[in-house]
């Protein structure tokens, strides 16, 4: 009986983070996680690092996202970005370049 407790939990976990990933409203837009993270000089850089293709396909949905809250519109639902099609794109390069400060600061200490 123990045993099962953490499933239903998972569970009513998963329910209310999909929950609230669609009552943040970015997602009806077609912005993802990482589109909206604050740029500062560490996610600039990461998106300096980013590959072309990831960039651009940032730089559209960004685009397109302004396009429609001027209008105050929304997409279709069927072009909702969905919570399982939402990856991480910008964080492994982020938490790399932050890393890296983090390093860089140490050695300017000594």
């Amino acid at each position: 009986m123990a045993s099962r407790a953490p499933v239903a939990t998972g569970r009513l976990l998963l329910g209310f983070r999909k929950w609230y990933y669609n009552k943040c409203g970015f997602n009806k837009l077609g912005l993802m996680r990482d589109d909206t993270i604050y740029e500062d000089s560490d996610v600039a850089e990461a998106l300096r690092r980013l590959p072309e293709n990831q960039y651009n396909d940032r730089t559209f949905r960004v685009k397109r996202a302004l396009d429609l809250s001027m209008k105050q519109q929304i997409l279709p639902k069927e072009q909702w970005t969905k919570y399982e099609e939402d990856v991480h794109y910008l964080t492994p390069y982020l938490d790399e370049v932050i890393r890296e400060r983090k390093e860089k600061e140490e050695w300017t200490k000594k």
